[in-house]
């Protein structure tokens, strides 16, 4: 018969805790070790391309303003104002119209990153601009390091300073959740209804 002092089953039970612990925080740790590798690949390398998300002007002549730091940079604008309207911005701001690629397929969020997704990196597109507003960054960059890291593309972000109050984590939950399903379905859910959220926001 063996008996098992309190102090040894003390210890069993104190080791045990501790791998549950370790095993619980583990995926955490890889996740977090994962996004800091792609933030630092993302401001040692150069952006080759400046992403300007549509849903205000104010992100518009931000990416005027970072066209012009950047005169060797092509500018991708996603569901963005009227053609007429930002050919004419950009013009008279001296910005080369050559430069300027409009695309009108996003709908929301979401699909301004899954619409190009796979055109960026036909294009061998592997570090962008993000230009945004700061009320929007952390979505649109939550949904951006799904489907772009999907295809090997990094973001440094450009804030767009604004009044707007930062939007709800529910909101950024919803998405996520969304972007993950388009990675295993290839297509883009408008509605989650556990989150009881409707999709038709384009901010």
């Amino acid at each position: 018969m063996v008996i098992k002092s309190n102090s040894v089953t003390s210890l069993h039970k104190s080791r045990s805790l501790l791998l549950k612990r370790i095993l619980f925080i583990s995926p955490f740790l890889i996740l977090l070790s994962w996004l800091s590798l792609r933030e630092i690949e993302a401001f040692t390398t150069k952006p080759q391309i400046i992403f300007v998300l549509g849903g205000s002007t104010a992100r518009e002549f931000a990416g005027i303003k970072l066209a012009k730091a950047n005169p060797d940079l092509p500018i991708w604008i996603s569901s963005g104002s009227p053609s007429n309207y930002l050919m004419k911005i950009f013009r008279h701001a001296g910005v080369n119209l050559d430069r300027l690629n409009l695309d009108y397929q996003a709908k929301d969020t979401l699909t301004n990153f899954t619409t190009l997704a796979d055109d960026f990196k036909t294009k061998k597109i592997k570090n962008v601009y993000l230009v945004t507003s700061t009320s929007h960054m952390r979505r649109a960059y939550l949904i951006g390091e799904i489907v772009f890291g999907s295809r090997g593309i990094v973001m440094r972000p450009f804030f767009v300073q604004t009044n707007e109050r930062s939007e709800s984590w529910k909101k950024s939950i919803r998405d996520v959740f969304r972007a993950f399903l388009w990675l295993s379905t290839g297509k883009t859910i408008s509605k989650l209804s556990i989150l009881d959220i409707d999709d038709h926001l384009m901010t």
